[in-house]
């Protein structure tokens, strides 16, 4: 914008004795509003500014009829201590941690999601700008990289609460893994469905991330649950998992069709805050039928590799306790044996 720029004398300022404080604060009083000081009236606090009259501060000259008090008494008049001329600055001067600042704005391009978006402007900024230039980020750039890392241990950290709780119910081990090798199909799902449509891995797709993890979990967990009881009941670990899909595929299927349905509107949403949604909605929609469609045929396929190993395990272990308590129990017979006596008489006899 137009200004006007006041250079001022600081050496011939010192020589006449006028301190640079009171030239500053007599041209600020002169073309600017002058702070003095503030009063109350009418229930309100005032400030006090000062200025000149609009007609002795119209053109740059005008400096010259205003006059300064030096340290001897002397009155100096700013034009010998200034000069000024029109020049072109910024509105507004930023600032950022007391250092002079400029703001830049952008936004990525359609298919750059904002975390790559900001590793590019970070990979300009360490190229182009000199040494003694630094960077911050602000809003909600700053936001994102003061929670990158976060979603990463939020889905971590569901991982092992499901695994715990499910350790707890089944008081097992093993059979909360049938219900975790669910979990990767969901992600894979949601990760297709917004490569699809073109969107980005932004936080929006990650919270929604979180609650895939745990309605996938419960599809597993009911076929899980029901095949532990059939197994309980006497059924062999295939015929077990067979079983439980099968009393369980219509109420997931239902249940799952539902989600789906209901999070559609995310998916095809317009207007204001729609990119949030379509992130959400996509993700969550690409994720569940993926975890519904493909689950359902491979979690009985683990539950029954995971079972039937631990009861080979579980016979190879009882075997090996057998074999050592035979072993044991031939060791401890065999001076005992009749086959001994015989040889003792005969030598009798022969002495």
């Amino acid at each position: 914008v137009p200004q006007l720029y006041v250079d001022v004398d600081r050496e011939k300022a010192k020589t006449l004795g006028v301190p640079v404080s009171d030239v500053y604060n007599t041209l600020a009083a002169t073309l600017g509003n002058y702070y003095v000081n503030d009063f109350n009236k009418y229930g309100r606090a005032w400030q006090v500014l000062m200025s000149a009259e609009q007609g002795y501060r119209q053109r740059p000259d005008d400096i010259g009829s205003v006059y300064v008090r030096s340290t001897k008494g002397e009155m100096i008049p700013l034009s010998s201590l200034a000069t000024v001329r029109y020049s072109s600055g910024a509105d507004s001067l930023d600032r950022f941690n007391n250092l002079p600042a400029v703001k830049i704005f952008g936004q990525g391009a359609p298919g750059i999601s904002s975390g790559q978006a900001i590793a590019r402007v970070e990979q300009i900024a360490q190229e182009v700008l000199p040494s003694d230039f630094s960077y911050d980020w602000g809003g909600t750039s700053y936001q994102e990289k003061k929670s990158s890392g976060a979603s990463t241990f939020a889905l971590g950290l569901a991982v092992v609460m499901v695994f715990l709780i499910l350790a707890a119910q089944y008081e097992k081990l093993s059979l909360p893994l049938s219900v975790l090798l669910a979990l990767p199909f969901g992600t894979f799902g949601a990760l297709a469905a917004i490569w699809l449509r073109g969107l980005t891995n932004d936080v929006y797709f990650q919270i929604g991330l979180v609650t895939l993890l745990g309605l996938a979990a419960k599809n597993a967990i009911l076929i899980v649950e029901f095949a532990v009881l059939k197994t309980h009941e006497g059924l062999s670990p295939s015929a077990a998992a067979i079983e439980a899909s099968r009393l369980r595929f219509r109420p997931i299927l239902m249940t799952s069709l539902a989600f789906i349905l209901g999070v559609l509107p995310l998916a095809i949403s317009t207007g204001a805050g729609a990119g949030a949604r379509h992130s959400t909605g996509t993700g969550v929609m690409g994720g569940m039928l993926a975890a519904t469609f493909l689950a359902i045929f491979f979690v009985p396929l683990f539950y029954r590799v995971i079972v039937e190993r631990k009861l080979i395990e579980r016979r190879s272990h009882d075997e090996l306790l057998d074999e050592v308590r035979h072993l044991h129990n031939v060791a401890h017979l065999k001076p005992h044996t009749p086959g001994h006596l015989p040889l003792a008489a005969h030598g009798e006899d022969h002495a």
